[in-house]
């Protein structure tokens, strides 16, 4: 019986391509968006593991997160520097770091920030070390950049008609291990340079907290009215000693001692003026709505599976009514109805099993390629798997074409010989 239908299949091999390649696309579709979907919520669950606790002004929680976490460019209103002092002297606290953003090099944002960030954002360097001045850089993994290359920051973007700062030119000390976070893509200079850069002064309080609405504080630093073209000394020594005249900031990354202190510090700076997140609690609301978004997918591609299911019943009923002479001659030399249910139905099902099969590999190739994509536009690792979900998406395929695959064999085992004969 298998020689007959392998035989079968290679003489019909035209049509059983069709059928393969339309499973195939179907079931690629549905496999590419579970497996796309798990791999963004693994990639940006590992990616707030990084950071324990944000503060920011009061504003928008999810933006906070967008911003500080995954480095998204946008407007941020800015809390009193005050904010920083308290929590630097805080005995719940491990560390604090405050980050400062708006400029850019080469697409790459940089980030101000502080020794102790960039010592514990990746547990090392893979090359160099941390900058101990104004005009040093430490680079992410995947910023390609060399030691000792030159960095001149631009305001904004390229894209955006940024200008690019003339006062300080930054030098590459150190580069970063990998993090599989937005910020392997990073720039993280010392926030005091990027201070003195946009103007501010250590002693000078910043009015952002008021004016989180102007322009001056859009990009998470303050700007005076007038431009700054005064160079500015690239060794000058850093200073991470944090006073209530301290500028203000977008955002602080805390690292509390323990989870209790973690959910108390919470509380306390979740008032009027700052807000104080878990960036897992956020990402959960932002899954919600990706959930609801994956259901419409989910749902698209079922759609598009029952109609190539729809196709190929009605495509095997006319090619069982086109072999009804091939069956009714097997039935005459004594094959059994049996024998001809087993013929109609391996076939068919053979058929759906290799374009299910296809399918998956199609998916997950799909959902590489995506991934690959948006780990390199966003720094991001987005790993892509499968699980015991998916053996029993499979299962229900296989046992949808089983159903498929019996409704031509039924109606093979039906006929008649002598009917099939005269036909």
């Amino acid at each position: 019986m298998i020689r007959f239908i392998l035989a079968d299949l290679c003489r019909l091999w035209a049509g059983s391509l069709v059928v393969v390649l339309l499973v195939a696309l179907a079931t690629a579709l549905g496999v590419s968006v579970v497996l796309q979907e798990r791999a963004l919520r693994l990639g940006s669950a590992r990616a707030a593991d990084k950071f324990d606790l944000v503060i920011g002004a009061g504003g928008s929680e999810t933006q906070l997160v967008l911003s500080s976490v995954f480095l998204q460019p946008s407007p941020l209103p800015l809390m009193p520097g005050e904010v920083l002092a308290r929590l630097a002297a805080d005995p719940r606290v491990d560390w604090a770091a405050p980050i400062g953003f708006g400029d850019s090099f080469s697409g790459y944002p940089i980030v101000g920030t502080t020794v102790m960030l960039a010592d514990k954002l990746s547990g090392g360097f893979a090359e160099g070390k941390v900058f101990a001045h104004e005009g040093e850089a430490v680079i992410g993994s995947a910023v390609r950049l060399s030691l000792g290359d030159e960095i001149k920051p631009m305001h904004g973007s390229a894209e955006e008609g940024g200008e690019t700062h003339t006062e300080l030119v930054y030098h590459v000390a150190g580069r970063l291990r990998p993090t599989g976070t937005a910020w392997d893509r990073a720039i993280l200079v010392p926030i005091q340079a990027v201070w003195h850069i946009h103007g501010l002064e250590a002693n000078e309080r910043s009015e952002g907290a008021e004016a989180a609405g102007h322009d001056h504080a859009r990009d998470g630093v303050d700007h005076d009215e007038h431009e700054h073209h005064d160079k500015l000394d690239p060794d000058a020594a850093l200073n991470e000693t944090w006073t209530a005249d301290t500028p203000g900031l977008p955002a602080i990354l805390v690292k509390p001692k323990t989870i209790a202190a973690a959910y108390k510090l919470r509380q306390d700076y979740r008032s009027g003026n700052t807000v104080a997140v878990f960036p897992g609690e956020v990402l959960t609301n932002l899954y919600a709505t990706l959930g609801d978004a994956k259901q419409i997918l989910v749902a698209v591609a079922s759609g598009a599976q029952a109609l190539v299911a729809a196709s190929l019943v009605l495509v095997t009923v006319i090619h069982i009514g086109q072999r009804r002479r091939q069956i009714g001659a097997l039935r005459a030399f004594g094959a059994p109805r049996g024998a001809i249910f087993g013929i109609v139905f391996l076939e068919f099902f053979f058929l759906v099993a290799v374009g299910i099969a296809l399918g998956f590999a199609l998916g997950f190739a799909a959902a590489l390629i995506l991934s690959g994509l948006f780990s390199e536009t966003s720094g991001i690792a987005m790993p892509v798997g499968f699980s015991g979900e998916d053996a029993g998406l499979a299962a229900v395929l296989l046992a949808f074409a089983a159903i498929l695959a019996a409704l031509p064999a039924v109606l093979a085992y039906r006929q008649s010989p002598a009917q099939a004969l005269r036909a």
